[in-house]
């Protein structure tokens, strides 16, 4: 009974890590996937199509409904502009935005910075803001041609440091890096978001860094980000408990 419990809880709280990827094109599909999962899993995330084809307006839809939105659109500016484009996500009431880490440390530590004073100025929940290291679908091939040398992980671990250094709340990168990143910064606050899971019997589509979930967890993931997986499958409900299933064996 105490064993039975004890597994029931760790389910619940791999299930709050979950955050899926709503990589459609409609409204409408939107609502369906969260009309099936919101109850299910932890958050949810939306990025560069969705928001194109459905605009901010629809985020903050989305936000009203009670729903935690990561909203993944990577920003990359100047900081004057990330600092802003970071306090109009603020405003459309997300739970979490991402920034390139790439951006340097003036960048993040502006955006940082006037997101937080926004909303402790405005009375709102302030956002995590997190800094995204290497795309999972990079890989040291990818790298050596925009002039980057060295080792992936070493990069992520290195983009870590900075974006810790910079005031941002965490990063993303891939599973594979998780360990050496918890290694660069001791901070236990100090989140880490990876998408690229995949059952254990998929393909890695556009993925090239690419693990399961019990992989990502056991790793130290604070949030895995998984999205055609379940989005594409025929059931949605049964491909996430499948992949919690496979988590917990």
């Amino acid at each position: 009974m105490i064993e039975a419990t004890q597994a029931k809880n760790q389910i619940s709280q791999v299930r709050e890590k979950i955050i899926v990827a709503l990589d459609v094109e409609t409204r409408d599909e939107v609502r369906q996937i969260l009309s099936e999962l919101r109850d299910n899993v932890g958050a949810f995330k939306i990025g560069l199509q969705l928001f194109t084809a459905a605009g901010p307006e629809f985020v903050q839809e989305v936000t009203e409904s009670g729903v935690k939105v990561f909203l993944d659109l990577k920003f990359h500016d100047i900081p004057n502009t990330v600092a802003k484009a970071g306090v109009e996500a603020a405003k459309l009431g997300v739970w979490m935005f991402n920034i390139h880490a790439l951006g340097g440390r003036e960048m993040m530590k502006r955006t940082a910075n006037d997101v937080s004073e926004f909303c402790s100025t405005h009375g709102i929940a302030k956002p995590l803001v997190i800094g995204v290291t290497v795309l999972t679908s990079s890989n040291t091939d990818t790298l050596k041609e925009t002039g980057f040398e060295g080792e992936i992980e070493q990069q992520v671990a290195n983009l870590a440091r900075l974006a810790h250094l910079s005031g941002l709340d965490g990063v993303v990168a891939s599973p594979r890096e998780v360990i050496a990143i918890r290694e660069s910064v001791e901070d236990k606050s100090f989140i880490t978001v990876t998408p690229g899971i995949r059952p254990i019997a998929a393909t890695t589509d556009d993925q090239k860094r690419v693990t399961t979930l019990r992989e990502a967890i056991a790793n130290g993931s604070d949030y895995v980000v998984i999205g055609r997986p379940i989005t594409q499958a025929e059931n949605r409900i049964d491909a996430l408990e499948a992949m919690l299933a496979e988590a917990e064996n």
